[in-house]
């Protein structure tokens, strides 16, 4: 208890079992054709050879749609393809299937015939790493990372920014048997395009102009360990064929060298784009892509399992140093975190537990919510709503939607400028305070016209 009221558990107690409702597919003009069974792992539809169902059809983009068991229904979700994922005649981004029907690929009809629903049980395994959980998604995550920890099978960790995508790498890798072996990151959304190739395979002395000394490869850093790309997507398109070979061949030659070098490493690579998308648009190699994805694991939103919210805090506070602060927050504080829309995910949740935690006096109640982002927490006013004389003239006509993206638009401009001019135009520092990747906080500035000095710890050889 505290100040009277009760104070939520951190333990939430989950369904153990749900019911999910699969199907099967097959083209419609080849009776002789094999029926694939859609269950709860995606069945992806495309021309590639690497997908689960090959269309050979010109019209059906390498990687077209996913199928997958849900408890409404198989979904159909359209990966962003060319000409489109139709049923019924209407084309779609995403629907349930429910009853017997035709879905169209390009030019090929499917036929879809659903299964009885059936029971299937959740995953027990409520921790990774020191990563925690309740909700069934992450619980289901947990377990497959459990099972893959002690394979070298590559891994696409995909996810918005803050979910803890670089927090699941070095849990894979401590968790696997290279864990005493070196976990060795490369950060490929700060890598300038026309230092790609030497940054990733590294290069002699005298290479190119600049190249003043010999630069090692991460790769032959990362030798019978564990190499991170993070924020693959960003890789520049005429790179991705050499790191394509570079994984398949297991060995890389430095620019300016004349011998490949064995290596040994576990590949995991983590994006926030759409690599599927990515690749229907041509600015993503498919082939690599099913490469580095042999195993996929999605990151949901923090919004998506505000379930996980109570246990989250209590670790967060643990790893402090002090669990048992956790009793000293209000109910009321821990309702506000629920109805928090969390843009910056888990990450934002952790920088407000430090916060809270440090500023509380001893045996004060930890108040985490008063020091959520100031654009949903703090009284709307000042030149975003007129001088400050309310919203109502400012917004009058406006769509709450238009209106919302407006708001959000000044705020981020009068955010970003004024943490340019406290870090003096250091990105490297901008991204530290804002608790940030680099690569995002430079998205932000070019967005908004804010120019920066060049940031030194991006400096290449």
């Amino acid at each position: 208890m505290q100040g009277g009221r009760k104070v939520l558990d951190a333990t939430v107690v989950g369904k153990s079992k749900v019911e999910v409702r699969g199907g099967r597919v097959k083209p419609a003009k080849n009776p002789d054709a094999a029926w694939v069974e859609v269950g709860t792992e995606p069945v992806i539809v495309g021309r590639n050879a690497a997908c689960r169902l090959v269309l050979d059809d010109g019209k059906v983009s390498a990687v077209h749609a996913e199928l997958v068991a849900t408890e409404q229904g198989v979904r159909v979700r359209d990966l962003g393809s060319r000409n489109g994922t139709f049923v019924g005649g209407v084309r779609v981004g995403e629907v349930y299937l429910a009853i017997a029907g035709k879905l169209r690929i390009g030019e090929t009809e499917l036929l879809f015939e659903p299964a009885a629903p059936e029971r299937i049980a959740l995953s027990s395994v409520s921790a990774f790493g020191p990563m925690v959980a309740q909700s069934p998604s992450m619980r289901g995550i947990f377990e497959r990372l459990t099972k893959v920890a002690s394979t070298d099978l590559t891994l696409l960790i995909t996810g918005e920014t803050g979910t803890g995508k670089e927090l699941v790498a070095q849990a894979m890798h401590h968790a696997s048997p290279r864990a005493r072996r070196p976990f060795v990151v490369v950060d490929c959304g700060s890598i300038p395009p026309t230092l790609a190739e030497a940054t990733l395979f590294g290069h002699e002395r005298g290479a190119f102009t600049g190249a003043v000394d010999k630069r090692l490869s991460p790769f032959q850093e990362a030798d019978g360990g564990t190499i991170f790309l993070d924020e693959l997507g960003e890789l520049p398109l005429d790179v991705q064929p050499k790191l394509l070979r570079a994984l398949a061949e297991r060995r890389v030659k430095p620019v300016g060298g004349s011998a490949y070098r064995e290596v040994d490493v576990r590949v995991l690579a983590a994006t926030r784009r759409d690599l599927v998308r990515a690749v229907n648009a041509n600015s993503f190699r498919s082939d690599l892509y099913f490469r580095i994805a042999q195993i996929k694991i999605e990151l949901p939103a923090l919004r998506q399992r505000l379930e996980d919210i109570p246990i989250l805090v209590r670790r967060m506070l643990k790893d402090l140093g002090d669990e048992a602060a956790y009793e000293r927050i209000a109910t009321t504080t821990l309702e506000r975190l629920m109805r928090h829309d969390w843009p910056g995910n888990v990450r934002e949740l952790r920088n407000a537990v430090a916060v809270a935690h440090a500023l509380a006096g001893e045996g004060e109640e930890l108040d985490i919510a008063a020091h959520l982002g100031a654009l949903t927490e703090a009284p709307l006013a000042g030149p975003i709503f007129g001088g400050g004389g309310g919203a109502a003239g400012t917004f009058k006509g406006q769509k709450f939607q238009d209106a919302k993206r407006d708001v959000l638009a000044r705020f981020e401009r009068d955010y970003f400028a004024a943490l340019s001019d406290d870090a003096k135009g250091n990105v490297s520092e901008m991204a530290r305070r804002a608790g940030m990747e680099r690569a995002h906080v430079r998205a932000y500035l070019r967005r908004h016209g804010i120019s920066v000095k060049q940031d030194p710890a991006e400096a290449q050889d």
